[in-house]
């Protein structure tokens, strides 16, 4: 029986594999990367708490010291680029295990651990921005089109769409996934999530301006487990969880397999057809082949699928009066499906460690955005094939005040857009096509060093060509459906781009409680061409390059109860490729300017009493454009400030739980004004949102009620001026609230 149950197991995992679109609708859970050769950068620097606190109850302190000390005395690999002393600090046993490794984070970074991932409930990058002030998420920027998503880290907002890839780099267990706003994470599958807010070029194979934010997942393993959860709430919002993990050769072959699916009622009123509608149904599904025949050796095969089938968009007049009745005879929706498939081998020898990552990745979405007049905007085929593979080679784990490590990257991306059309009345109809190939070589690595025991010297350098190619058209659409060009068809455009781009960095350690660090990287995003440039003049635009100055302190004190940091950081960016709206408010040329942003950020956990944690993070930033004359329209925007950049975050949360199970959690998110256009006549005034949760929780269960939005704040998440004059706005949730459940066996 039980073999038959896993050939069944395994036969749906090949299925969902070999199917790009099996399903509108599925689950995505996160797994989990816990073995200590994982990754270089996302360091399991938080104890794991669900598994040290579950506990709590029934060990005695004398066992409780002995299980940190194994952990705290276990070997570490090389971990970006700090090498710092172990802290001199045995925290206090407390319901909640506070960081013993605090010097082991990566510069000017913050894990998010898996406690606090179930707490918050991540399931969307949109997620992280509750834990950390100084990222924000805008969710759905431009007409509908999530693939052009914004993640906004140190004054960078970090738009794929049009240009050659993104400033933050997304990576799921050691996998670079490209478009990664479709990821659908399960809060239950997580370890752990490091978002690391300076350019990463020496440690990973993809060459990240902006930072990057790692998403480790549950491994598989011989133990078995079966994880289900469920959620329901207000607008039919419900929610299914499930994982399954378990050996098929004990010791040498593992199995997990996740899914999550999502799905929500329209709460949009369209008076001209009086129904609801902006109905959303997401379905994900990952599985994880984990074989390990020797020690040394860990060789593991991925797969991550995401299936979205959304209505209308949360779209309104820029000026309505209710945020969530609209008058559209025409209604939108966005379709999206992507699979991944992942090899990753791993050997730990005696004089080195080696990672070899294989990845192949494909996106399709096609969406219909309309707005206000009859204006739309469609794309009936948008799709992306990435391939990639990565090489590491490093110091073993046992390499301790030196530490190296050398690595290789290649990545063919092919991004086609059949047919995007817009069709304004009173204008011509217009359509564009787009074919854009990209092949990206690099070299890096990095060494660490210890002159002396308290300092920790680093340096990393990379070498990064890329070969672009493009063929598009841009076309009126006449009333008989003929094309006449409105610019010549581009045939087989070709740029090339090559840089080398260092980073160097220092650790010190000037008490047991108290850490210093100091980065200067320089990020680099190439440049290419622009399937969506209206001149044969504007159709090439020039690489991005920043310099980025970090520095902070990281600090533990009173034997563990309280954890504080502040860091500080400057970016001055040459050439920053910014998408530029036209009279008409509609996206085509690439414009290359300048751009400053500063910052500040200062983050807080205290435990006052058993049970009881305090949560504080704020961040200021300040990004502002310097000499910007709008190409397609004239108007200088120089010193306005950086769209979708709220100039001020912060984060304030207060949880409780009890020896008996109780637990509660209020936090309260703020953003400062926010212009969401260049022009800067188009923002969002201060607002706050408050979000709680309250539940039981057992050894093996939880039931909880949640309320995000509590008060039903009315705010805007993005603007701009289309259709002229109206435009259009996107605005937030209103309340959200409901009951979940969640179980382990």
């Amino acid at each position: 029986m039980k073999q038959f149950f896993y050939t069944a197991i395994i036969s749906v995992f090949c299925f969902v594999v070999a199917q790009p679109s099996f399903a509108k609708e599925i689950l995505t859970d996160k797994q989990i990367n816990l073995d200590k050769q994982e990754s270089l950068v996302a360091k399991k620097v938080f104890i794991n708490t669900e598994k040290v606190s579950s506990n709590i109850s029934q060990l005695g302190t004398t066992d409780l010291e002995a299980a940190l000390t194994e952990i705290a005395n276990s070997k570490r690999n090389f971990s970006s680029s700090d090498f710092i002393p172990k802290l001199d600090i045995k925290p206090t046993v407390t319901a909640q295990i506070l960081p013993e490794e605090l010097q082991y984070l990566p510069l000017d970074s913050t894990v998010i651990s898996d406690e606090e991932i179930k707490e918050i409930l991540i399931k969307y990058l949109e997620n992280i921005a509750k834990k950390i002030a100084k990222y924000n998420y805008s969710p759905k920027y431009e007409r509908g089109n999530e693939l052009s998503n914004y993640i906004i880290m140190q004054g960078l907002i970090d738009p794929k769409f049009l240009t050659t890839q993104n400033r933050v780099a997304f990576y799921i267990d050691d996998i670079p996934v490209d478009y990664n706003n479709f990821i659908i994470l399960s809060s239950t599958e997580l370890d752990r999530i490091q978002v690391s807010r300076i350019p990463q070029s020496s440690l990973v194979g993809k060459n990240s301006s902006g930072g990057m934010v790692k998403a480790i997942a549950r491994q598989a393993s011989s133990e078995p487990e079966v994880m289900v959860g469920a959620s329901y709430g207000r607008y039919n919002n419900r929610e299914l969880q499930f994982s399954l993990n378990d050996a098929l050769v004990k010791d040498k072959l593992a199995l997990r397999i996740a899914g999550v699916y999502t799905g929500q009622d329209g709460f949009i009123e369209n008076i001209a057809t009086d129904e609801k509608i902006g109905e959303r149904g997401r379905f994900a599904a990952r599985g994880q082949l984990l074989w390990t025949p020797t020690s040394d050796w860990k060789i593991s095969f991925n797969s991550y699928n995401s299936f979205i089938n959304d209505g209308n968009p949360p779209f309104n007049k820029l000026d309505a009066s209710e945020p969530f009745e609209v008058d559209l005879d025409t209604e939108g929706y966005n379709k999206y499906n992507t699979n991944t498939q992942a090899l990753k081998v791993g050997y730990q020898g005696k004089g080195f460690q080696a990672t070899s990552i294989t990845a192949r990745r494909f996106s399709r979405q096609e969406f219909l955005f309309p707005s206000s007049m009859g204006a739309t905007q469609t794309i009936d085929d948008l799709s992306l094939k990435l391939w990639t593979q990565e090489l590491r080679f490093q110091s073993p784990e046992t390499a301790e005040n030196f530490q190296w490590l050398l690595g290789a990257y290649y990545e063919s991306q092919n991004y086609i857009v059949d047919d995007a059309r817009v069709d304004i009345p009173g204008l011509p109809k217009v359509r564009r096509f787009g074919d854009d190939s990209r092949q990206t070589y690099a070299v890096f690595g990095q060494v660490d060093y210890k002159p002396i025991e308290p300092l920790t010297l680093s340096a990393g350098l990379r070498y990064e060509s890329s070969n672009a190619s493009l063929d598009s058209s841009y076309d009126l659409i006449n009333s008989d459906g003929s094309l006449s060009p409105i610019r010549p068809d581009v045939k087989d455009a070709k740029v090339s781009d090559n840089e080398l781009i260092p980073s160097f960095g220092l650790k010190y350690q000037f008490s047991p409680n108290l850490i210093g660090y100091a980065n200067i990287a320089k990020g680099y995003k190439p440049g290419g061409l622009n399937y969506g440039a209206d001149t044969e003049d504007t159709l090439e635009f020039e690489e991005e390059k920043t310099w980025s100055y970090v520095v902070g302190l990281q600090s533990i004190w009173l034997n563990g109860y309280l954890l504080a940091g502040v860091s500080f950081f400057y970016k001055d960016i040459n050439d920053y490729q910014v998408l530029q709206f036209d009279e008409y408010g509609v996206l085509g040329d690439i414009n290359n300017i300048g751009l400053k942003a500063t910052g500040v950020q200062f983050e807080l956990q205290a435990k006052p009493t058993p049970g009881l944690d305090l949560i504080a993070a704020i961040g200021y930033v300040d990004g502002k454009y310097e000499n910007y004359i709008n190409s397609e329209t004239g108007i200088d925007l120089s010193d306005n400030q950086v769209p979708f950049l709220p100039q001020l975050t912060y984060t304030l949360a207060a949880q409780y739980r009890t020896r008996g199970g109780l637990y509660a959690r209020a936090e309260l998110r703020g953003y400062g004004l926010t212009y969401f256009d260049d022009d800067n006549t188009i923002k969002q005034e201060p607002y706050a949102l408050v979000n709680a949760r309250v539940g039981y929780e057992a050894e093996k269960y939880g039931i909880y009620l949640y309320a995000n939005n509590l008060f039903d704040t009315r705010y805007l998440t993005s603007g701009y001026l289309f259709p002229v004059p109206d435009g259009t706005a996107e605005f937030g949730n209103p309340a959200m609230y409901g009951i979940q459940f969640k179980a382990r066996f």
